[in-house]
């Protein structure tokens, strides 16, 4: 998505492009897949009205986001099938922000008085303190510091979390996770509606962008660069095919799939050296009359993370959709097995479930970086003038969502188009 929307805003300022992308389909990680007749995401996404350049970017290629998006005012439903209890948030959008999400709270239901009353003081202090800290930490050592009650942690935060960073509480930013309460809480209350895809994201994303920019005059070359080398006016890019020559360079993927390239001794020497984290998307799909009470329910105390219902998303009717973030140990369990264990945990949440007819498990074991305090992420310039980086991991203060990866794909082009 960052090479797509570099490619994008520089066709639109008349640039001369060309993309290069071996794959079958383009969007990297967000493109669909087809399993039994049925488009499948490769991980299921969710967004948020807080993505602000992917939706100017959607825009630009003339997508429909209003009949592109399932657009829900925040709510989160959450289950904790260990001690049988349900707590539910909802946005008061009758209320400006960001009393419509301290309304929220309030109003929860199945949240106790003193996880209420550290939820309003938490949020309060962000908002004092600018939603930014002297000294990054741990966000679980974070949520201590701020009082947080076990059951706010265990409902609210770290669910948050994982979707947001996809990595583990103990281990992930707290910086970056008031980042994204930041722009999802405390600006618009539009920002915090969740935005449901109600296409596959290679439908609803990756094909819309390459439509308009094959209308712009880009190409696209279905093959996989091998080197990049400098050359008098500029750079020399090959594939197995043939090698062509470039003013501009940009490497839109990430610094492991880099190695794969033969680079300039100079930025292959700079490439940085990430943690990843895997995600896992469980698709099962039952009865075609089966419906989930809301579109999207958390689990607590569970593998499972979030169940999605696709029927009410997309109109596959009966598919649901479970996620599984930073879970290395769910990664590597056998997909019959993961498969079982989650079941099982619906059936706890949703006791009249019934048996599926088909399961679909697909991995990212490279899904994200780790999104560690402090962590050492580098910008899109490289030691040769003319060769960019982009992709989700370049530093712009965001976890590796989609957004991130549009907002530095449209930071690229900035840089590129400042060049003397």
């Amino acid at each position: 998505m960052a090479g797509l929307a570099a490619a994008s805003r520089l066709a639109s300022r008349g640039a001369s492009v060309t993309v290069f992308e071996p794959a079958k389909q383009l969007g990297g990680r967000a493109r669909g897949i087809e399993y039994k007749g049925v488009m499948l995401d490769n991980g299921q996404h969710i967004m948020l009205g807080a993505y602000r350049e992917t939706l100017a970017l959607l825009a630009q290629a003339d997508v429909d986001t209003s009949q592109a998006f399932l657009r829900l005012p925040l709510q989160l439903h959450m289950q904790d099938i260990k001690n049988k209890q349900a707590i539910s948030l909802q946005a008061r959008n009758w209320l400006p922000a960001p009393l419509h999400i301290l309304g929220g709270f309030l109003a929860a239901q199945g949240l106790s008085l003193g996880s209420k009353l550290a939820a309003l003081r938490f949020m309060t202090w962000a908002q004092l303190q600018r939603f930014q800290l002297k000294h990054d930490i741990p966000l679980r050592e974070f949520l201590a510091q701020r009082k947080q009650t076990h059951q706010l942690t265990a409902a609210i935060w770290e669910p948050l979390c994982l979707a947001a960073l996809n990595t583990p509480i103990s281990e992930a930013s707290a910086q970056v996770f008031l980042n994204v309460l930041r722009d999802s809480f405390a600006r618009k209350k539009s920002d915090s509606d969740m935005l449901l895809p109600r296409a596959d994201l290679n439908t609803m994303l990756a094909q819309p962008l390459a439509d308009w920019l094959c209308g712009q005059g880009a190409k696209f070359v279905r093959h996989s660069v091998k080197k990049v080398e400098s050359s008098e006016s500029g750079f020399n890019v090959f594939t197995d095919a043939q090698a062509q020559p470039f003013s501009h360079v940009i490497l839109a993927c990430g610094p492991h799939q880099l190695k794969h390239i033969e680079l300039p001794d100079a930025v292959a020497n700079a490439l940085p050296t990430l943690e990843y984290q895997p995600i896992t998307t469980v698709y099962l799909q039952f009865d075609e009359h089966l419906q989930l009470p809301r579109p999207m329910t958390g689990l607590v105390n569970s593998l499972s993370q979030w169940v999605l219902d696709r029927g009410r998303m997309c109109g596959q009717k009966g598919l649901l959709a479970v996620v599984i973030s930073a879970d290395k140990s769910s990664a590597d369990m056998p997909n019959a097995k993961l498969a079982e264990q989650v079941l099982a945990e619906l059936k706890q949440a949703f006791p009249n479930l019934g048996e599926p007819l088909w399961h679909k498990v697909i991995t990212e074991k490279f899904a994200t970086f780790a999104c560690k305090p402090d962590l050492a992420r580098p910008t899109g310039l490289t030691p040769l003038p003319g060769l960019f980086l982009t992709g989700d991991y370049i530093e712009n203060g965001y976890p590796a969502t989609i957004e991130g990866a549009v907002r530095n794909g449209v930071a690229c082009t900035n840089l590129v188009v400042s060049m003397p």
